[in-house]
C-alpha cells in the first residue's frame, strides 16, 4: 500500500522492551500522531521507520516497498528533529538545499571550486536553487535565505528545518516533536503550517509528540502508546470521547478527566461514595469517569468540598475533593459561575450520557442509566 506499514515491529534493549509487537498503517495523504508519556516506545518507533535504528522483529513497508533492511539514505523519508540540527556556517538557503544537492549532484560536482565548472552542474544547481527558493516560500521565508543559523529566532530555525524536509518532496514525512523547543504562541501558529504542508504534499506523516494538544488539532488520527503498546487509534474526536481503557482516558484531556472509585453491587447500581449515581453495570469494583466540561453545579449528587478555583477567561475550573474517596476533582464551569470559597461543601451532577465506567483491569465497560428516582446526579 501507499503511505507506511508498521507491521508487528518488536524492539528490546536488556530487559527491558521498548516496542511490543507494534503495528500502523498511515495511508498516503494521511496525518497519525503518536502521543503517550516519555518512554513509552514513540520515538524508538520513529528511528526504526527512519532506519537509524533496528527492530528485532517485524517489518516496515513504505510505498509498497519493504525497506525493513535498507540503509535510513535509502528509504525516501524526511525527519524532522526536535533539535533544529542545522549546519552553523551555511546560510538557510544552503541548509535547505543539502539534501537536494547530495541527492542530484555527483560527487565531483559538489566540488567548492571545480565543481562549479564540472559538465552538468550549472543546470544542477538552478533546479535545486528554485526549488529552495519554492519551499522557502512557502514558510515564509524568502527574506531570510542569506542570514546563517545564529541570526535566526528559534521558531526561524525551526521553519529552515522544516524547509529542508519538504524541499525533497519525501515519500513520508517523519517528525519528532519538532516544536517542543518553540514557545507557546509559535508552537499555534508552526503546527498550522505543518499540517498545511501536510496536505500539499500528499505524502504519509508520521509525528511523534507528547502533547496531547498537537495530536488532536493536528492529526487525522491518533494513536496513543504506552509502555511500547498501541492503546487505541482513531479519530482525535473518538480518542477523546470514547477512551477503551483508562490510562487513554487520563492522558487525554487537559484538565485531567475525573475519576472516583466506584462498585456496582448485587442490584447492579453503580454507587460512589455509598450513594448510587444513575448508571448501571455488571457487579464488581469500577472507576467512574467524567470530564470537568461534563460536570455542574447541582442541588443533590456527588458531594464535594471546593478547595479553590481558577479563571481562564473562556471558562472556570473549580477545584475540590470528593472526601469520602479522597479523590480531587474538577469542574469547568462559565466563566461567570459562582466560586464557593475552598471548604465550602457543594454537589457535582453531571450528564450521564457522557460518564465513563472501566472495570478493575481499566478497560472500557457499557453502562446503562439507571432508574431516575434512585439517581443522584
Amino acid at each position: 500500500m501507499a503511505g507506511i506499514s508498521i507491521e508487528g515491529v518488536r524492539r528490546r534493549f536488556g530487559t527491558v522492551t521498548a516496542l511490543d509487537g507494534v503495528s500502523l498503517q498511515v495511508a498516503a495523504g494521511e496525518f497519525v500522531a503518536l502521543v503517550g508519556p516519555s518512554g513509552c516506545g514513540k520515538t524508538t518507533l520513529m528511528r526504526i521507520v527512519a532506519g537509524i535504528e533496528g527492530a528485532d522483529a517485524g517489518r516496515i513497508v513504505i510505498n509498497g516497498r519493504d525497506v525493513t533492511r535498507l540503509r535510513a539514505a535509502e528509504r525516501n523519508v524526511a525527519m524532522v528533529f526536535q533539535s533544529y540540527a542545522l549546519y552553523p556556517h551555511l546560510t538557510a538557503r544552503q541548509n535547505i538545499a543539502v539534501p537536494l544537492a547530495m541527492r542530484r549532484l555527483s560527487t565531483a560536482q559538489r566540488l567548492p571550486l571545480l565543481g562549479g565548472i564540472w559538465p552538468g552542474a550549472a543546470e544542477v544547481r538552478r533546479g535545486i536553487a528554485a526549488d529552495v527558493t519554492k519551499a522557502a516560500e512557502a514558510l515564509g521565508l524568502g527574506a531570510l535565505l542569506d542570514r546563517r543559523p545564529g541570526q535566526l529566532s528559534g521558531g526561524q530555525r525551526q521553519r529552515v528545518a522544516l524547509a529542508r524536509t519538504i524541499v525533497r518532496s519525501p515519500a513520508a514525512f517523519l517528525m519528532d516533536e519538532p516544536l517542543s523547543n518553540l514557545d507557546a504562541a509559535l508552537r499555534v501558529q508552526t503546527r498550522r503550517e505543518i499540517v498545511d504542508i501536510h496536505r500539499q504534499s500528499g505524502a504519509a506523516t508520521l509525528y511523534v509528540t507528547h502533547d496531547q494538544a498537537e495530536a488532536l488539532t493536528m492529526a487525522d488520527r491518533v494513536a496513543v502508546m504506552q509502555a511500547g503498546r498501541i492503546l487505541q487509534l482513531g479519530t482525535p474526536e473518538d480518542i477523546y470521547a470514547n477512551p477503551v481503557d483508562l490510562r487513554v482516558a487520563t492522558f487525554i484531556g487537559s484538565p485531567r478527566i475525573n475519576t472516583l472509585p466506584a462498585e456496582a453491587g448485587a442490584d447492579g447500581l453503580v454507587r460512589v461514595g455509598g450513594l448510587p449515581i444513575g448508571l448501571r453495570a455488571q457487579p464488581g469494583a469500577l472507576t467512574f469517569a467524567v470530564r470537568p466540561e461534563d460536570c455542574r453545579l447541582a442541588e443533590t449528587g456527588i458531594p464535594m468540598e471546593t478547595a479553590g478555583a481558577e479563571f481562564l477567561g473562556e471558562s472556570l475550573l473549580l477545584h475540590g475533593l470528593h472526601a469520602p474517596t479522597n479523590s480531587p476533582v474538577i469542574l469547568r464551569l462559565a466563566p461567570e459561575a459562582p466560586r464557593p470559597r475552598p471548604g465550602t461543601p457543594v454537589h457535582i451532577g453531571f450528564d450521564p450520557a457522557r460518564a465513563l465506567l472501566f472495570d478493575a483491569a481499566g478497560q472500557r465497560i457499557a453502562r446503562v442509566a439507571a432508574m431516575a428516582e434512585k439517581a443522584l446526579v
